[in-house]
């Protein structure tokens, strides 16, 4: 997702060892018939680029396919540690599954998207294909919404322009205008709800982390099987839970600001 449609990039080799670590990310075990397959490269180019990789440990050969090396994660966890607000609302994100039972994500707001950056299990996880890392399109998810309900006008309207409004199943909102007013009230109620949009069968709950100025740098949702998190539990019981954890988060970060 990171990088797409962007208009007049030139080809460069950097962005083919790229296309090559996509495709590997997508479906471990690629061969190198596989990529010449997919890509519009030379298969000795692609060779040598398997072969870099591999060298530098971020391509690992496996039953005559590659993998994503290990060293990925030392990329990854060092990435997630310099987001500010982590340390101090994992606690939280924890805390929040034991008591309610269900699954409690931890979000950040990276460019055009929601990344997923830490995830704590209730007693009565709804287990689905959502993974620490991955990046969504923020329209799609409770906590996506009630951060683009707090952006500036002017990026959100570039988000949207630059990826419009892709369906993931049919209850997603795809018409600006219907989103437009559901912005409208998450600003005015401080939640965001997510029913079926993301995955047919889960509701969720999302409220935003912002700044003393009001940007929202990430967000915290509850996340259920729609025929159990519904009704009074999901707009009251789980809503007020939630802000409660964001009060508190948002209290530890405007005290270690001015520590």
């Amino acid at each position: 997702m990171p990088g797409e449609n962007r208009k007049n990039r030139p080809v460069t080799t950097t962005e083919t060892s790229l296309e090559i670590l996509e495709i590997v990310k997508r479906n471990d075990g690629v061969t190198l018939s596989d990529l010449n397959r997919e890509l519009d490269v030379a298969r000795s180019t692609i060779h040598r680029h398997l072969l870099t990789l591999e060298d530098n440990d971020l391509l690992v050969r496996e039953d005559g396919g590659y993998g994503l090396g290990l060293r990925f994660l030392d990329f990854g966890m060092r990435s997630r540690e310099r987001i500010e607000f982590y340390d101090i609302a994992r606690d939280q994100v924890d805390r929040l599954a034991e008591d309610t039972g269900e699954k409690v994500w931890l979000v950040a707001k990276e460019g055009d998207y929601s990344v997923h950056l830490y995830k704590a299990h209730g007693a009565n996880p709804l287990e689905t294909s959502a993974r620490v890392g991955q990046y969504r399109h923020l329209h799609q998810l409770a906590a996506g919404k009630a951060i683009l309900a707090h952006l500036p006008d002017d990026e959100l309207e570039g988000i949207i322009e630059r990826q419009g409004l892709p369906e993931k199943t049919e209850n997603t909102v795809v018409d600006m205008d219907d989103l437009s007013e559901e912005l409208n009230t998450i600003r005015e109620r401080g939640c965001a709800f997510n029913l079926g949009e993301s995955i047919a069968g889960l509701n969720a709950v999302g409220a935003p982390l912002r700044t003393e100025d009001g940007y929202p740098i990430g967000a915290l949702s509850i996340s259920g099987p729609a025929n159990r998190v519904k009704g009074d539990l999901l707009r009251e019981q789980l809503l007020d839970k939630l802000l409660a954890a964001i009060d508190e988060i948002q209290i530890h970060l405007r005290y270690s600001s001015t520590d």
